[in-house]
C-alpha cells in the first residue's frame, strides 16, 4: 500500500493562514538564484518563488497539514520498496483505459500483486515523439492513457514515481508554436540563433550528448529562418534555464505534480539541463545549482516527496549527484550496474563487480542508489566507461549482439560516435530466443542475475518486460526504425493471464522463483537501504555481499553462483566479524566504507530463505555447496528465533 500522502484540495483555500517559507530556506533560495542569475535577478524572481510556494500549500488541508507526520531522513525508503516501471499502456485490456487496465493487471499477478509498493509510469502526458519524452502538454494526462482520475486510484494503492521531463518540451508543444509565431513572450525561453553560425564549429565539438545528430535544428518562424537547440532530436527542443522564467515555470509544474499524488519524481536526463555555448553542455554547475533549488523547493511544498536523478554517464559523474547529501538528489540511479552484472555473467567471473562493488560509499544516511537492470531503452554503457577496460567493454557488447541485441551510438567527447547503450530485453540478453537450454535452467541464471540488484543496498527497480521475462521484439524495431522499440511491446491482458495458468510456461516458471525471491527481500530489515553491507571476495564463481539492518538486529549472507558450473565455498566466519557478541552491545552499522558488523551470539547453525534449508558451520567454518545460478541468502538461525520471539 502506499504511504499516507498529505491531501491537496482542487483549489486553493486562501481562508487559511499563508505559509510563511523559514527564513533558512529563503536564504538558501536567494543564493541559488544569485549563483544562476546574478543577486539583482534573484531579488527581483524570489517573490515569486515564494508565491508558488504559497499557492501549492494553500491546497493543503489544513487539518492534515497540521497532522502531517514527521519523516526521519535516513528512513525515506525501506526494505519494502520495490518500485516497478512501466509505460501507461504497456498492458493492453478491455473495456478499460490502458491506466485502469494496469491497476487491475497488477492485482492478478500471484506472486508479485503484494511486494511492488512504487510504480513508475513513465510519462503519461500528450506526447509527438520518443514514446512520451517530447511533451506537447505537461498538465493533462495523455487521453489515450486515462485521465488525472486514473493516476489518483492508482496513488491509493501504490506510491507513484512521475517523470520531469524538464530538459525540452515538443516541437508541437504551444510554447514552441507560440515561438515561431513571434510571441515576445516566448522569445527567450529556447536557444535560438538567426543563423547557424553563431554556435561555432568548436563550440558544438565541446558538446556532449548522447545522440549523434546535429545539435541544431532549423525551422522558420514568422521572422524568417531560426536554428534551435535540440540536444535529443529535433522533435525536442531544449528550454532555456538561462531564463529565470524557465525555471519557474518548471517549479510550478513540480508543484502540482505534487498535489497530483508524486511521491518521487524523477529528472529525465538532467545531466543536459543547462545549455551554455563554450561548455559541454553536461553535468555543469548551474544543473547541480538547480537540482538543488528543486530539492529546496520540495522541503517546503512536501518533505515526503523525493528527488531521482536520471543520469546515463560515467559513474564518478553520476554520484555527483548526490550533492553532499543532503541538498541534491535523494537517490541516484546506479547506472554502473546494468552492464557490470551482464559482464558478469557473460564471463562467468563476479570478479570486476565485486572489486567495484567495494568501492560504493554514500555521503549520508539520506541518500541511496535506484539499482535497476533493464530499463525502457536498454543497458546504458556510460556507467562503466571508466570501470571496464575498452576491450571488455568490445567483449560484452559482442556477447550482446551474438544475442540478438541492438547498439546505439553518440557523440564522444572527441566528436566521434561512441557506443551508448545496448538495446534489448534483460532476458535475451542472456537467453537466445533459440536456445537448446532447458527453460527451468534459463529462468535459474535470469533470477539469479536479477537477484544481484536486490542484494545491494539501495531500492530495487524493475521493468514491466523483465518482471515478465519478455524477449526481444524485432519485428517493431523494423517497422518503427527505433532500436529501442525492442522492449517496449505491448503485453495483451489475456496472454497474461493465459501464461500464469500454465505450469509449463516461463511467465509460471518466473512467478514461482523471481516472485519468491521478491516476497523474501520486501520483508527482511537487513536489505533496508540504510543498513549496512560488506563485499565479500570469496572466489571469482560467487558474488557474495553481507547485509545488515540498521539496528543490527539481522544478518543476511548472499551468494550467487554467477556461473553454469557447481562450486564449493569454505567462509570463515571470524572474517564475517560477526561473533561472540550480543547484537545490542555495539553501534548500529554506519555508512562508512568499513560498516561496524554487529555481533551474534551464536553463528554455528544458519538458514537460507531462498533455498528453505538450514546450514551448520564447523569449526568456525561454514561450508556451502553451491549449484550453477544457485541464489542463497543465509541467516543466522538465532535471529530467527529472536525475531519470532520479538513478534
Amino acid at each position: 500500500m502506499a504511504r499516507q500522502r498529505i491531501a491537496y484540495r482542487s483549489t486553493p483555500d486562501y481562508t487559511q493562514p499563508l505559509i510563511e517559507v523559514p527564513a533558512k530556506v529563503r536564504d538558501r533560495l536567494f543564493e541559488r538564484l544569485s549563483f544562476l542569475y546574478g543577486s539583482g535577478k534573484a531579488k527581483r524572481y524570489l517573490p515569486e518563488l515564494e508565491r508558488l510556494l504559497k499557492v501549492h500549500c494553500a491546497h493543503k488541508v489544513l487539518a492534515t497539514t497540521a497532522a502531517e507526520p514527521s519523516l526521519e531522513p535516513g528512513d525515506r525508503f525501506s526494505e519494502k520498496d520495490l518500485v516497478l516501471i512501466t509505460y501507461g499502456d504497456l498492458i493492453q485490456g478491455q473495456g478499460r483505459s490502458p491506466l485502469a487496465s494496469l491497476a487491475q493487471f497488477l492485482q492478478q499477478l500471484p506472486k508479485f500483486a503484494n511486494v511492488i509498493n512504487t510504480l513508475h509510469i513513465l510519462p503519461f502526458f500528450p506526447y509527438s515523439s520518443d514514446r512520451g519524452f517530447s511533451i506537447t502538454d505537461f498538465h493533462v494526462v495523455d487521453p489515450k492513457l486515462g485521465s488525472w482520475q486514473d493516476i489518483t486510484a492508482l496513488g491509493s494503492q501504490y506510491q507513484l514515481m512521475f517523470d520531469g521531463v524538464f530538459n525540452h518540451v515538443s516541437a508541437q508543444s504551444l510554447a514552441f508554436q507560440e515561438m515561431l509565431n513571434g510571441n515576445p513572450l516566448y522569445r527567450d525561453v529556447f536557444t535560438t540563433y538567426t543563423s547557424p553560425g553563431e554556435l561555432t564549429l568548436e563550440q558544438r565539438q565541446m558538446i556532449l550528448r548522447p545522440r549523434t545528430s546535429d545539435i541544431l535544428t532549423q525551422y522558420h518562424s514568422i521572422n524568417g529562418p531560426v536554428w534551435v537547440w535540440t540536444t535529443f532530436s529535433p522533435d525536442q527542443i531544449d528550454l532555456n534555464y538561462r531564463n529565470p522564467h524557465v525555471l519557474l515555470g518548471v517549479v510550478e509544474t513540480l508543484l502540482l505534480y505534487v498535489r497530483r499524488g508524486a511521491n518521487i519524481i524523477r529528472l529525465d536526463a538532467v545531466t543536459y539541463l543547462w545549455d551554455e555555448p563554450g561548455t559541454t553542455g553536461a553535468n555543469l554547475a548551474q544543473t547541480h545549482e538547480v537540482i538543488k533549488l528543486l530539492r529546496d523547493v520540495l522541503s517546503v511544498a512536501d518533505p515526503t516527496v523525493s528527488l531521482i536523478t536520471e543520469t546515463n554517464i560515467p559513474h564518478a559523474d553520476n554520484i555527483a549527484y548526490f550533492g553532499d547529501g543532503t541538498d541534491e538528489a535523494h537517490m541516484v540511479y546506479n547506472f554502473a550496474l546494468p552492464p557490470l552484472v551482464l559482464y558478469t555473467f557473460y564471463q562467468q567471473d563476479a570478479t570486476a563487480l565485486t572489486n567495484w562493488a567495494k568501492t560504493l560509499t554514500y555521503p549520508s544516511a539520506t541518500t541511496t542508489f535506484f539499482n535497476i537492470l533493464d530499463t525502457h531503452d536498454g543497458i546504458g554503457l556510460m556507467g562503466v566507461k571508466d570501470i571496464l577496460p575498452a576491450a571488455e567493454i568490445q567483449f560484452l557488447l559482442q556477447q550482446a549482439r551474438d544475442q540478438g541485441a541492438f547498439i546505439s551510438y553518440r557523440t564522444s567527447e572527441k566528436g566521434q560516435k561512441e557506443p551508448y547503450e545496448i538495446n534489448t530485453t534483460w532476458f535475451s540478453a542472456l537467453s537466445l530466443d533459440s536456445s537448446p537450454e532447458d527453460l527451468s535452467f534459463q529462468v535459474k541464471r535470469y533470477v539469479a542475475s536479477r537477484s544481484l540488484a536486490l542484494v545491494l543496498r539501495g531500492v530495487p527497480g524493475i521493468y514491466l518486460h523483465g518482471l515478465m521475462g519478455s524477449q526481444n521484439d524485432v519485428d517493431t524495431v523494423l517497422r518503427t526504425q527505433s532500436k529501442r522499440d525492442i522492449n517496449r511491446q505491448i503485453i495483451r491482458q489475456v496472454d497474461i493471464i493465459k501464461a500464469i495458468a500454465d505450469p509449463q510456461s516461463k511467465l509460471s516458471h518466473l512467478m514461482q522463483q523471481l516472485g519468491r525471491l521478491l516476497e523474501i527481500r520486501v520483508r527482511q530489515p537487513a536489505f533496508h537501504p540504510n543498513g549496512a553491507q560488506r563485499i565479500l571476495a570469496l572466489g571469482p564463481e560467487v558474488f557474495a555481499v553481507l547485509r545488515i539492518s540498521p539496528d543490527c538486529t539481522q544478518h543476511i549472507l548472499t551468494l550467487t553462483n554467477v556461473t553454469a558450473c557447481a562450486c564449493r565455498l569454505e567462509i570463515s566466519l571470524a572474517e564475517l566479524g560477526i561473533t561472540g557478541l550480543h547484537p545490542t552491545e555495539l553501534a548500529p552499522a554506519s555508512s562508512s566504507d568499513e560498516p561496524i558488523i554487529c555481533a551474534i551470539p551464536d553463528d554455528s547453525h544458519w538458514y537460507d530463505l531462498v533455498g528453505r534449508r538450514g546450514w551448520r558451520a564447523t569449526q568456525q567454518k561454514l561450508a556451502i555447496a553451491l549449484e550453477p545460478y544457485d541464489v542463497v541468502w543465509l541467516v543466522p538461525f538465532v535471529e530467527l528465533e529472536q525475531a519470532i520471539e520479538s513478534g
